[in-house]
């Protein structure tokens, strides 16, 4: 789980330029029960992605991370 502390948006997504790692979650299961309830500025990513983005949607319920290519 990691707290995003600075980042940018060009054509609607999100580039994270800063974290700060709030814990390590080893099992996909609660990762997956994480992510759900994730809000503000926190956010459940697989650490192997060299570069965080995050797609903005429209519906400001859904946000979706999109791997880096």
């Amino acid at each position: 789980m990691l707290e995003i502390l600075t980042s940018h948006t060009k054509d609607n997504v999100q580039y994270v330029d800063e974290v700060a790692l709030v814990r390590a979650i080893q099992d996909p299961d609660e990762a997956t029960k994480e992510l759900s309830k994730c809000k503000d500025n926190y956010i459940v990513y697989h650490t192997g992605q060299e570069i965080i983005t995050i797609e903005i949607r429209h519906n400001p319920l859904y946000r979706s991370r999109r791997h880096a290519d």
